[in-house]
């Protein structure tokens, strides 16, 4: 049994953003010799998401807008109250709307490994959902199986 755990960074540029990370997942994958076997992927973030879907810039304004529609960012939320909130930075950002959404979607996926490669549809792709940008985001990467 093999296993390869690797910790990775992106940049996003913009509040609402989605990044397709397939390929520096592979390269984790390719890394790790694993043949068979599973990667997990986990945000390390509370305010961005992990979720397997298409690869399509006007698939990515359709989940902009549904998504914050389900959660405005000027919606009144409990979290915005900075002034009530004991210990918080200077430059703490009115967020609570990129928590709901991030619970919402999930921070991690799993997906399968055969034969050295990751088992996504024709379709798919791993992708990082930012709502709370732009920012430095890191994720980890860790491939179980067998080479």
């Amino acid at each position: 049994m093999s296993n390869c755990y690797k910790i990775l960074n992106i940049s996003t540029g913009r509040p609402f953003e989605v990044c397709d990370i397939t390929e520096q997942v592979e390269s984790v994958v390719r890394e790790s010799g694993v043949l068979e076997g599973t990667v997990a992927i986990t945000s390390l973030h509370t305010t961005c998401a992990i979720s397997v879907n298409e690869n399509e810039e006007r698939l990515f304004e359709d989940i902009r807008n549904f998504l914050l529609t389900i959660a405005s960012p000027e919606g009144s939320y409990k979290h915005n109250d900075l002034h009530l909130r004991i210990n918080i930075p200077p430059d703490e950002p009115e967020n609570a709307h990129a928590h709901l959404i991030a619970m919402i979607l999930g921070n991690s996926e799993t997906v399968p490994l055969h034969d050295g490669a990751l088992v996504l549809g024709r379709y798919q792709s791993i992708l990082l959902l930012e709502m709370d940008g732009p920012r430095e985001r890191t994720y980890a990467v860790q491939v179980v199986g067998v080479s």
